[in-house]
């Protein structure tokens, strides 16, 4: 045993790195902020003014929790971490808006194996452009240092968020109908699912480095890998407060079959047509480096579809446009209809990719 004193930073754990991680993202936090923000960072418990409820009937509050996956991992590597935060908020807030509601705040937890200010305030820059993009408060947060347990230089990220919907306008499954049309919103690429996957093929099977330029991708790796997750809330919810959207599916893990399973009633299936739309290159590019089956692709990844809607066919042409008109690329992807015992599944894919029918 020791005579010699020892500390807590001895043990590898900085208090003054967190004191001064919390001072650089200060002011990242508060231009993430909404009215009913009460008190600012720093705090104990994160505040919000529940009176802004009142204007509800029956207000419902929704919450949603979520992490990146090992796309953290991506993000590591490459040095980047200033937008791995959007990705975050993403996978939080947009399973929040497909019931309807709008996401009020959301709360972030950051564990490192080394904790660097800078670092932690680039990622946290990240989560509060994601917040602002999303209409939601960056209300709070942890970073807790975790040496041993993590390398100096890994990290990872997780969150939660609340929304609040009016309760006679909770969307979902009740509300579909046979013959409702599948309203696709565009992917802005792989999003934060399936890296393990996509890190198997493209990087441990191959030998190539994130830096490596990819022709088909007319950019490096690393650059397609680290594109922020589209963030579809204000969207939806402008999609929604002019059109009787009936439910929506947030296509996350598991992909676009298995996640718009969720939002069909017992006896309706969906069938998605595939010539519909073309996905982005860096789909075929895993398809052909793995070789990796089409059947595990679309089990895994997007596939280029981030959000669908769901709603009735004379609704259908005013969606796309006023999708189209807000920047999101949406386009008609497939139909609601009974189930049949031939069928089987509840969502069926169709067609060929961007055969155009």
């Amino acid at each position: 045993m020791s005579a010699t004193p020892t500390s807590y930073g001895a043990s590898g754990v900085d208090i003054a790195a967190g004191e001064r991680a919390v001072e650089l993202m200060r002011a990242a936090v508060a231009s993430a902020g909404r009215p009913e923000v009460l008190g600012g960072i720093g705090g104990f418990a994160g505040l919000f003014d529940a009176t802004a409820l009142t204007r509800y009937r029956r207000p419902v509050l929704a919450t949603s929790t979520d992490g990146v996956g090992t796309k953290v991992a991506v993000s590591a590597a490459m040095g980047v971490h200033d937008t791995i935060g959007q990705d975050l908020v993403a996978m939080v807030v947009d399973d929040l808006v497909v019931c309807g509601a709008e996401p009020l705040f959301l709360t972030d937890y950051i564990a490192c194996g080394r904790l660097v200010p800078e670092r932690i305030a680039s990622i946290v820059a990240g989560v509060a452009r994601g917040c602002q993009i999303a209409g939601a408060a960056l209300l709070g947060g942890e970073t807790a240092e975790h040496p041993g347990l993590l390398s100096p230089d890994e990290y990872d990220l997780a969150g939660a968020g609340t929304g609040v919907v009016e309760a006679d306008a909770i969307l979902g499954p009740a509300r579909v109908r046979s013959g409702d049309v599948l309203v696709a919103m565009s992917a802005s690429g792989l999003h934060a699912n399936g890296y393990s996957l996509v890190r198997h093929v493209l990087l441990e099977g191959t030998g190539w480095s994130l830096e490596r330029h990819v022709e088909e991708l007319g950019r490096t790796l690393g650059e397609e890998l680290l594109v922020p997750t589209r963030i579809y809330a204000r969207d939806v919810l402008a999609l929604a407060s002019s059109v009787p959207v009936h439910a929506m599916a947030h296509v996350t893990g598991g992909g676009l079959a298995a996640n718009l399973a969720r939002v069909l009633p017992a006896g309706l299936g969906a069938t998605v047509d595939r010539s519909s739309w073309t996905p982005a290159p860096i789909f075929d590019l895993i398809a052909q480096v793995g070789p990796v089956e089409l059947a595990e692709l679309e089990h895994t990844l997007n596939m280029g579809v981030g959000m669908i809607a769901l709603v009735a066919p004379a609704d259908a042409e005013a969606a796309v446009a006023l999708l189209a008109g807000r920047g999101v690329p949406a386009w008609v992807l497939g139909v609601v209809a009974p189930v049949t015992e031939t069928d089987g599944l509840a969502v069926r894919l169709v067609g060929r990719y961007g055969s155009g029918g």
